[in-house]
């Protein structure tokens, strides 16, 4: 019920250099849990940005009246990656003992905020349900922790898919929550749920 809203929210996107460059936003509105209403979008780019320091951008919405008042940031990524199984980040025995070292006891109030990292090796999904006519699915899965999101490729035309990635993040917040989540891939409509599992990182 505003015309005016503050959402207050952040967002780390993490960019790689084979992505494209730009940030496309939209913003909508909710009549109900099954209709939406397309507001105005507006468009960012990455590469213009000045690197190192906070960008504050008024954003006008394209043929739709209103702006959007946006913080953006353009740093380098650290402690987040993406790699093969063959090429794990944290798989040399003298890079896990550096990072035992740097998380020690001894060690764990000279950075209050660097907690720690989290490693995810996503191998395989099996017996997942057919979301097309063909019988077959085509799966890609995504892991969310807190505001970071990262996401495997898609496996076309299998129930059965073998991704054999491993995702490394930062750890934020000892409190938060792992998600992740298998859609089926379905051309320029939005992705077809298929299956979520949620890890808290105190169970880890």
């Amino acid at each position: 019920k505003s015309a005016n809203p503050q959402w207050r929210e952040q967002f780390d996107f993490h960019y790689f250099s084979d992505r494209r460059d730009m940030l496309d936003i939209e913003v909508r509105r909710k009549d109900n849990k099954k209709h939406e209403e397309l507001l105005g979008t507006c468009h960012v780019d990455i590469t213009a940005l000045p690197t190192k320091q906070t960008n504050c951008l008024e954003l006008p919405l394209e043929k739709h009246p209103g702006s959007l008042l946006m913080l953006i940031a353009v740093a380098p990524c650290t402690g987040v990656s993406i790699s093969d199984l063959c090429v794990c980040p944290l798989g040399d025995p003298n890079e896990r003992q550096q990072i035992s070292q740097r998380y020690c006891i001894k060690n764990s109030f000279r950075d209050i905020k660097d907690i720690g990292f989290l490693q995810v090796k996503v191998l395989k999904a099996v017996d997942l349900m057919a979301a097309d006519f063909s019988g077959k699915s085509d799966p890609f899965c995504v892991l969310e922790l807190g505001n970071d999101m990262l996401q495997t490729h898609t496996v076309y035309k299998n129930l059965n898919p073998e991704w054999n990635k491993v995702f490394t993040f930062p750890i934020k917040d000892i409190h938060d929550v792992l998600e992740v989540t298998v859609f089926d891939e379905d051309g320029d409509k939005p992705p077809d749920f298929l299956g979520k599992v949620a890890i808290p990182l105190l169970s880890v």
